[in-house]
């Protein structure tokens, strides 16, 4: 069994969070520090096994001489998706799937937006405008084709939600899975498919995958023209899985009809960024309303990975050698 002596924590959570996460690491020490306080933090990494970061992993923690294993409270693991995590044996987890039913429902709220012309119907309203131009040939989400990239948490809970509204769901993830009753028709690298067959079917793509050398632009210019000219693109995962260049020029042609974007490349968006102005485009500044007690789904992600770093078992959400990434935009 594999011991756990001194954690450090940097989490910003109440005190009623944190003692539950002190008792979960029992009978090991959690040494609460704010992360800003770089002085004991330096002091600490010099003697502790664990820790629980509010962010990502930097130089200081690849130096840390004893220490095996960091829990970074976020979904995303692209900014700690470093070669030398490996080269030091380093268990690197994340918090992914605490927020997966809300970030199922933002991507909703992109698609149902964008196909009801929320917009065109809000400045209608704003005007005293009774209705917009086209709207009789409007059609709602009732069977059409949704097509997500990255069926993990995010994408599952999406592929629920859309199942429920009578849409035909297409997947694509690394690993083959039994995914039945979940979507149509799954693809995965596994089995040496492509995207393109999900692209071409789809009247949304929704982008629900980690960020990776693998997946940076992953979607440009040749997969947005193989998309129809009447589907959406939904990104949900990180801003650099787009080529935002082969983005505004596929709107402004009318290679697709539009897109919802709550990530970006450059994070806040530039204000010179073409894509604030672009037609049928939805922004939102990478926020999505919290599930009820996400600190408590933290912890439950926490609690379960002790137990198993404890039993020398496979952890929940760590990273690995394919989610290295190190090009950068």
């Amino acid at each position: 069994m594999r011991e756990i002596k001194l954690v450090l924590a940097t989490v910003k959570w109440d005190e009623e969070h944190l003692q539950q996460l002190r008792n979960a690491f029992k009978p090991a020490e959690v040494i609460c520090v704010d992360s800003k306080d770089h002085a004991t933090i330096e002091s600490l990494l010099q003697k502790i096994d664990v820790a629980v970061l509010a962010s990502d992993l930097d130089e200081r923690f690849l130096k840390a001489p004893n220490l095996k294993w960091v829990h970074c409270d976020h979904a995303g693991l692209d900014k700690s998706a470093k070669r030398e995590v490996f080269e030091k044996n380093l268990i690197v987890t994340s918090s992914a799937g605490r927020s997966a039913p809300a970030l199922a429902e933002h991507a909703l709220f992109f698609m149902l937006a964008l196909t009801y012309r929320f917009v065109d119907f809000y400045n209608a309203q704003r005007a005293h405008q009774w209705g917009i131009e086209g709207q009789n040939n409007l059609r709602g989400l009732c069977g059409k084709t949704l097509g997500i990239i990255g069926l993990g948490n995010t994408g599952t809970e999406l592929a629920k939600r859309a199942k429920a509204m009578d849409m035909k769901v297409l997947a694509y993830r690394r690993r083959n899975i039994n995914c039945d009753g979940i979507v149509d028709k799954l693809y995965s690298r596994e089995n040496n498919d492509t995207i393109d067959e999900l692209l071409m079917q789809s009247d949304y793509v929704v982008l629900a995958l980690p960020l990776s050398d693998a997946t940076h632009h992953l979607i440009g210019e040749r997969e947005l023209k193989l998309m129809k000219p009447t589907a959406y693109l939904i990104n949900m995962a990180r801003g650099a899985v787009v080529d935002e260049k082969a983005l505004v020029n596929a709107v402004l042609n009318k290679e697709i009809a539009g897109a919802g974007l709550d990530t970006f490349a450059v994070e806040p968006l530039p204000p010179e960024s073409p894509l604030w102005d672009l037609p049928n485009v939805l922004i939102t500044p990478h926020v999505t309303p919290q599930v009820p007690d996400r600190t408590g789904r933290s912890l439950d992600i926490i609690r379960e990975n002790i137990r198993r770093y404890r039993a020398g078992e496979p952890m929940l959400n760590q990273l690995t050698i394919e989610d290295v990434y190190t090009k950068r935009t």
